[in-house]
């Protein structure tokens, strides 16, 4: 009787050894980074994966979610202002205030919203905040000239052309 129990547990152990394998080997089939380049030995690829029906998934290295002349741009032309955030990825940069020292009861803060891949005019967006300072020294929200936030955005879209036409002449 422990001759057939041994048995038997050497067959269930094999038995999830080999669908342990199978899993893996499975898994591996679908999540391989990258065919392998040469003869050598793998694991998962015993006879040395260099085969061309190999599944590869696209590169680690991240990519920009917006275009690349406009954020460089708007860094450029805001680069007076401290900045508080920048988001590469969803395209937001966002500035803390700036006081003019030549003007110093006003202060001004400035959002923009990179809303394309594409270097087009649409494709971005300013909002820009201003702040007065009352008699009591307390700042209050005050509306911005429309005209300021379309030279900031004619500004960064200069920028952005020139970038552009640097980077294609030279």
């Amino acid at each position: 009787m422990p001759f057939e129990r041994g048995f038997w547990m050497r067959g269930v152990t094999a038995g999830v050894l080999a669908l342990s394998l199978a899993g893996l080997g499975a898994c591996a089939s679908t999540t391989a980074p990258k065919a392998q380049d040469g003869g050598g030995f793998s694991l998962l690829h015993p006879l040395g994966g260099g085969r061309s029906g190999a599944v590869q998934a696209p590169s680690d290295a991240p990519a920009i979610g917006v275009n690349g002349y406009l954020w460089r741009a708007t860094l450029d032309t805001l680069s007076f202002m401290p900045l508080v955030s920048a988001d590469p990825y969803g395209g937001v940069i966002i500035t803390d205030w700036y006081i003019n020292p030549e003007k110093v009861d006003e202060r001004f803060k400035c959002t923009v919203y990179i809303l394309d891949a594409r270097l087009r005019a649409d494709g971005l967006n300013v909002a820009i905040f201003k702040q007065a300072k009352d008699p009591s020294g307390t700042w209050v929200d005050v509306a911005a000239a429309p005209q300021t936030e379309t030279d900031v955005e004619n500004a960064i879209l200069t920028k952005a052309r020139q970038l552009r036409l640097s980077n294609v002449r030279g």
